[in-house]
């Protein structure tokens, strides 16, 4: 596990911008935000992306933002909801640091999300448990899990810099 660049996963709502806008100051690294990025290639928000081009077009905008950020070293990365689901980019993400899962329970996810659209596949509720369920199943492959449910981002930088020994 390399511990020179951490990448923050987990669901929609889960607090990675958050947490990585917090933690890297802390660390004295540079923040990087993959929606950020992709937003920025494409001059467009995520939402805009998914609508034009369809989510099959935005995930491989995304698998090639990350392994833009792959040769980058002291990073604190938020990655998109989906990006560790993809089994590629989830072992390119564990082989080049450490990976940390935001636990969220779903109703806490619910309350934290914007109502202004900005959230593609949050639509339908419905829809959005079952995602959430099928994504816990690939976010559990992430190297260390945080219950970032009602903790606050403080106390979540401490833990994170805590389990890594800074």
């Amino acid at each position: 596990m390399h511990r020179d660049k951490i990448y923050l996963v987990g669901f929609v709502s889960a607090g990675k911008t958050t947490l990585a806008r917090a933690l890297g100051p802390r660390l004295g690294w540079r923040v990087e935000d993959v929606d950020d990025r992709i937003e920025a290639a494409e001059q467009q928000t995520v939402a805009a992306v998914f609508a034009s081009r369809g989510e099959a077009y935005f995930r491989a905008v995304e698998r090639e933002v990350l392994r833009g950020l792959l040769p980058a070293r002291h990073v604190v990365v938020a990655t998109g909801a989906g990006t560790f689901v993809d089994a590629d980019s989830r072992a390119a993400i564990n082989r080049d640091g450490v990976s940390i899962w935001l636990d969220v329970p779903f109703e806490r996810l619910v309350e934290r999300l914007p109502a202004d659209g900005r959230r593609p596949l949050a639509a339908s509720r419905a829809e959005m448990e079952m995602l959430f369920v099928s994504r816990r199943r690939a976010y559990q492959h992430a190297q260390l899990r945080l219950d970032a449910g009602d903790v606050p981002v403080g106390e979540l930088v401490e833990r994170v810099l805590d389990w890594l020994g800074f």
